[in-house]
């Protein structure tokens, strides 16, 4: 209803993405008579403005992740060939709930219009909060550092209770003039100890220093429990002591992210592909799987029936995009190269190994299982002893287009 103060709703978006803008953040913003429609909008069609009635258009080439399902509810709707919102809106609803649940329905609906969704600016209020009125205001960092440690074992005794961890809390320093600052930290495991707490404050704090204004004090400090998650009690042994061999490794991941980011400590993770690039994806060290360290076992005979027969070497480097290589020459049409140019450099093959051959995974390319060449790995070491993995894309006869060879790695 205040569109018109701005000279409609193009101008009004124009506006405050220019406003953002001039703030120094890249934005993306939708605009939609609901507001599932408008969070499509601005992540899978920025700047676009949906009349009122055209939710359904706008949503029916979108993939899931635009209806604001759960990723597991996604995986299990791609499992069976419903891919995009518009598949999901021409399928029975009976059968979708039965075997998906109500709440992919529910935001279905919401997105559509055909139940309303209110927008509350409220923040969740947190599970578990602990604070501390001060008669004298402080100011120092040291001081509320030390009032953190405090607050952290208050809070040890209801998360114990409740046998649970902090993995997310915050930190909220109220000033005598009303002004608030909110400082937040994650952990990648669930964490009640009040000294480990107080030293990701410590880092947080030393890198949000120059920001935080004391003014002229804080009177009151709050430390809240954002998000929780079940504690595993580690079984102590005869001496008292609990070994943990990725505990030193996680508060370090949790200490550097709390001074440089969420994304300054990555890690890689197996996913389920036979394609060098995508068999390893790397994630925040919070949001991957976290190993599980079984305890160590009596020496025995190995079993061997789950290891599989065959596990191909692969690269210590492997490059993010494989670099084209010229092969001017091989000793058969599917055999290693002879000699290959390598970044303007001439390159003597000594020995080869191989080829291993990788097909395409036909069932993820949309172009057709026939526009994906196969692949063929060498293991190349050239006349001064150096290992490099390269492969052939395509196969001699198969198609018009000559194979193409590409350099992916190096061993050493």
């Amino acid at each position: 209803g205040c569109t018109h103060l701005f000279g409609g709703e193009r101008a009004m978006l124009d506006d405050i993405l220019s406003r953002f803008f001039h703030q120094g953040f890249d934005v993306r913003a939708g605009l939609a008579a609901t507001p599932g429609a408008a969070w499509a909008a601005a992540r899978f069609a920025s700047d676009r403005i949906v009349p009122g009635g055209e939710e359904e258009a706008l949503l029916a080439p979108l993939p899931l992740a635009a209806l604001r399902i759960e990723p597991d509810i996604r995986a299990s709707l791609e499992s069976v060939g419903l891919r995009t919102a518009g598949a999901i809106m021409a399928a029975p609803r009976a059968p979708l709930a039965r075997r998906f649940g109500t709440s992919l329905l529910l935001r279905l609906d919401q997105a559509l219009g055909r139940l309303d969704e209110a927008v509350s600016p409220r923040l969740p209020v947190a599970p578990l909060s602990v604070e501390r009125h001060l008669a004298e205001p402080i100011m120092l960092t040291d001081e509320i550092e030390r009032l953190v440690k405090m607050l952290a074992t208050t809070l040890k005794v209801d998360l114990e209770r409740r046998g649970e961890g902090a993995r997310r809390l915050a930190l909220l320093l109220f000033r005598v003039d009303g002004a608030v600052s909110r400082i937040t930290v994650g952990t990648s495991r669930p964490l009640r100890e009040p000294l480990l707490i107080q030293k990701l404050f410590h880092e947080r704090l030393a890198a949000l220093e120059q920001d935080i204004d004391a003014g002229y004090g804080f009177d009151l400090v709050r430390l809240s429990v954002l998000s929780a998650a079940a504690f595993d009690m580690q079984q102590a042994d005869l001496a008292g002591e609990t070994h943990d061999d990725g505990a030193d490794i996680a508060l370090f991941a949790d200490r550097i992210r709390a001074r440089l980011g969420e994304s300054a400590v990555l890690k890689p993770v197996a996913v389920e592909s036979h394609l060098p690039e995508r068999a390893v994806a790397t994630l925040p060290y919070a949001e991957a799987p976290q190993r599980v360290y079984p305890p160590k076992k009596p020496d025995k005979i190995q079993d061997t029936s789950s290891t599989p027969v065959f596990q191909p070497e692969r690269p210590i480097r492997l490059f993010r995009s494989p670099e084209p290589i010229e092969v001017p020459a091989t000793e058969m049409p599917e055999g290693p190269p002879m000699n290959f140019r390598w970044r303007r450099a001439l390159y003597r093959v000594a020995r080869a190994e191989g080829p291993e051959r990788i097909a395409p995974e036909w069932w993820r390319e949309t172009s057709g299982p026939e526009d994906a060449p196969t692949r063929d790995y060498f293991r190349i070491e050239d006349s001064d002893g150096r290992r490099y993995w390269l492969y052939r894309q395509g196969l001699y006869g198969a198609s018009q287009v000559p194979p193409r060879w590409f350099m992916h790695g190096v061993f050493a």
